[in-house]
């Protein structure tokens, strides 16, 4: 066995115990405490007497000691902590017992929900995420490696992310979204999700009011909320945001930021409508008030003509444009970005240089290579053809096996349908059943602000393919037809 350091604190000039007992007792603590765990092999006798500058003889008799004890056995000439401990150990005290289970002596805030992540066996209907599946690893992989190449990338870089990837994005958001952006207005951040929170630590001071929308998006509201905002919701229909609503929250006191997802609204998917849009804007202008629009899925939209981001038509300089590679690639990727002004991208990145100082430089030129060649775009509009294709068979099999049970306007674009359940239905029973039949759902409760039911499904229908959506579908309306 290849020798190995294992430290132990001794004291041979001020303890009263002789030195092969202090390391039989060091041992029986790690022990204790988790450090060591049933079977796991002690260093020889001559490793361990050279780390602590002691005679092997010294280390013998330790360890006679703690096999006479029971704690350990000797094997083929090696030591290991014994597989069946002596009863001493389940007395161990309250503070050794928490040291083993990890437990901290001081108090903690309770957890927030964690993100959900697919069961195996399970048919989810997940929440608008791209199908793994079908990711393009070949060609990330290649361009990976040609970036590895670049030793320059291995050390620190621009807090604002790698250049090459922001000057890709700023061409790929003026010729399909019509933003006007240069490089030096773009900050490449850890998805979304990690972008609003930089822009939430950034722009947020605790107690600040901050309006979103409801139902909306959970995951942003924990994030604002993790900076200090006290949130406001504010109703949505089928325009998107109610802006009237929105003005009158003003007379409660000032909001420092809208969150909103005015493409395809998160959860029900609809379209905010262009004379609300002029409205928030003009809103937003006149209050001073910073708009972070969350445009997830802006590369899926099925049906009609496209529509701009609130930021391509914001002539007062209020939008924080928050987007994602996420949706076109993979989220483990954690490729987000923030289009703004100047003065905010150079205030990020002086945040962010106080925590992680930089993104993965190494993956975001491999990104950059992919969006220069053309081949994420090419990806990109694959990816629409076959989620548009799914989003076909979902409608399809919904209206023929649940038409009598479920009411939904297909969406124009995005990765989900919002669907409406006949009152008379219990959903969040039907969605326990479904569940136990192999089918996971999301009841319209996950999005409400204040948890009360909704009678409403939201559909992720991109991570599953035709095949399975008709399954999903099947199960629940047998499900629901046997309840």
């Amino acid at each position: 066995m290849r020798p190995w350091v294992f430290p132990i604190a001794l004291q041979p000039g001020t303890s009263r115990e002789p030195v092969f007992q202090q390391i039989a007792q060091a041992i029986r603590g790690d022990i204790r405490r988790g450090r060591l765990r049933p079977g796991d092999a002690l260093p020889g006798s001559r490793s361990l007497a050279r780390t602590l500058a002691v005679h092997r003889n010294t280390v013998l008799a330790a360890y006679r000691e703690l096999e006479a004890e029971g704690w350990t056995v000797a094997e083929a000439r090696t030591t290991h902590v014994a597989r069946d401990l002596p009863q001493d150990l389940s007395r161990a005290s309250a503070t050794q017992r928490a040291e083993a289970t990890g437990r901290p002596g001081y108090d903690l805030a309770p957890p927030g929900p964690g993100r959900s992540l697919r069961e195996p066996g399970i048919l989810a209907f997940g929440g608008g995420l791209p199908d793994l599946r079908l990711v393009p690893t070949d060609l990330l992989a290649r361009a990976y490696r040609r970036a590895l190449g670049s030793r320059d990338l291995l050390g620190y870089g621009d807090a604002r992310g790698e250049a090459r990837l922001r000057a890709a994005l700023a061409r790929l958001l003026s010729e399909m979204r019509g933003l006007a952006v240069t490089e030096g207005q773009l900050m490449i951040a850890g998805g979304s999700q990690g972008a609003l929170d930089l822009v939430a630590r950034t722009l947020i001071r605790p107690g600040d009011r901050v309006a979103v929308e409801d139902p909306g998006y959970p995951a942003a509201w924990r994030t604002l909320r993790a900076a200090g905002a006290e949130l406001v919701p504010v109703p949505v229909d089928e325009a998107g945001l109610r802006v009237e609503a929105l003005a009158a929250q003003l007379a409660d006191g000032p909001l420092r930021a809208i969150y909103l997802t005015p493409h395809h609204q998160f959860p029900t998917t609809v379209t905010m409508s262009a004379a609300r849009r002029l409205k928030l804007l003009e809103l937003a202008a006149r209050h001073r008030i910073a708009l972070l629009e969350d445009d997830y899925d802006n590369e899926f939209h099925f049906e009609g003509r496209p529509v701009l981001p609130l930021a391509g038509t914001d002539p007062h300089g209020v939008v924080v444009y928050l987007g994602t590679l996420s949706k076109i690639l993979a989220p483990g990727l954690r490729l987000g970005f923030v289009a703004g002004p100047g003065a905010l991208v150079e205030a990020l990145a002086s945040h962010r240089s106080a925590t992680d100082g930089q993104g993965d430089q190494v993956l975001q030129r491999a990104a950059a290579e992919l969006l220069e060649d053309g081949l994420l775009q090419r990806h990109a509009r694959k990816m629409r053809r076959i989620y548009q294709a799914r989003l076909e068979t979902l409608v399809a099999a919904l209206r023929r096996r649940l038409g009598h049970a479920v009411a939904f306007e297909p969406p124009a674009g995005g990765m989900s349908l919002w669907a409406r359940v006949d009152p008379a239905i219990d959903v969040e029973a039907w969605a326990a059943s479904a569940r136990k039949a192999g089918v996971g759902l999301s009841t319209g409760r996950l999005f409400d602000f204040h948890g009360r039911s909704l009678p409403n499904l939201r559909l992720g229908f991109s991570t599953l393919d035709e095949r399975e959506l008709e399954e999903a579908v099947r199960l629940m309306a047998r499900v629901l037809q046997s309840a």
